[in-house]
């Protein structure tokens, strides 16, 4: 996932506003084929992943991204459904 984070690194919506484009993201999974995305902010403060080039897959929702600090072996949530993964950020580097 490529998003803006702020000092305190949460992800920042302002810089997310100017930069929607560069704020992709990619789902990989074993045994299938990857898919690109975007990070798209919902009215109301909450981030979903959409998937661009996969007709039928739903949004998974980023679960308190809004407040979720992007920090190396932190754990972050994504809800997929009626199913919640959780991810560990393994590295976080400035562009």
């Amino acid at each position: 996932m490529v998003a803006p984070l702020d000092d305190d690194y949460r992800i920042d919506q302002k810089l997310w506003r100017a930069n929607r484009e560069a704020c992709r993201v990619v789902r990989l999974r074993p045994d299938e084929e990857y898919i690109l995305g975007h990070l798209v902010h919902h009215q109301g403060g909450g981030w979903v992943l959409h998937y661009d080039g996969a007709p039928g897959t739903p949004d998974e929702i980023g679960f308190h991204f809004k407040d979720e600090h992007f920090v190396a072996g932190e754990y972050v949530s994504i809800g997929e459904g009626d199913k919640m993964h959780t991810y560990r950020v393994t590295m976080v580097s400035r562009l």
